[in-house]
């Protein structure tokens, strides 16, 4: 049986992922607002898939019998120096992503709950992939750099994400 620490903290991770998905929209307007909508595009992307993370929580939850809340949001940073600066942002809030969700797993390890051992793992894992995917484009934006053509292929490279939920989710 889950205890209401675990469950607490499982509903206000729940609830920063809708946070995190309202982050990345707001980083797609700042790249709106830009005339950058493949940069846009792959935000809205990333958003999208934050929600389908508080889902996934959220579901988890009610299976488990526990009572879902949710509150309001802090009003995410609206404003960035460059598309750069916007993408150090994310990084820096998967970073954390990352921290609340091993703080999850230490909670359940330390409660032998082993239902939720098994679920964070797969947050895990997907963690080690959006730190490493923004660590990435961090890089190339670096080497990018003024290069207008490559930056330009970016965009487009961008405007072409789509999100597709993961079928082992």
């Amino acid at each position: 049986m889950m205890n209401d620490q675990l469950s607490q903290a499982l509903n206000d991770q729940m609830n920063f992922e809708f946070y995190s998905a309202h982050v990345y929209l707001a980083i797609a307007a700042y790249c709106s607002g830009e005339s950058l909508d493949g940069f846009a595009n792959f935000f809205i992307v990333q958003a999208e898939e934050e929600r389908f993370h508080a889902m996934k929580m959220y579901k988890y939850l009610n299976d488990r019998g526990k009572r879902v809340t949710l509150i309001g949001m802090s009003t995410p940073n609206n404003e960035y120096s460059s598309i750069l600066d916007a993408f150090q942002h994310a990084y820096q809030h998967e970073q954390e992503v990352t921290k609340r969700i091993y703080h999850l797993s230490d909670l359940a390890m330390n409660d032998r709950e082993h239902a939720t051992i098994q679920f964070l793992k797969w947050f895990i894992d997907e963690q080690v992939e959006e730190e490493s995917m923004f660590d990435s484009i961090i890089n190339k934006l670096k080497r990018i750099d003024t290069d207008s053509n490559a930056f330009f292929m970016l965009d487009n490279e961008f405007a072409q994400r789509t999100f597709v939920p993961p079928t082992t989710a």
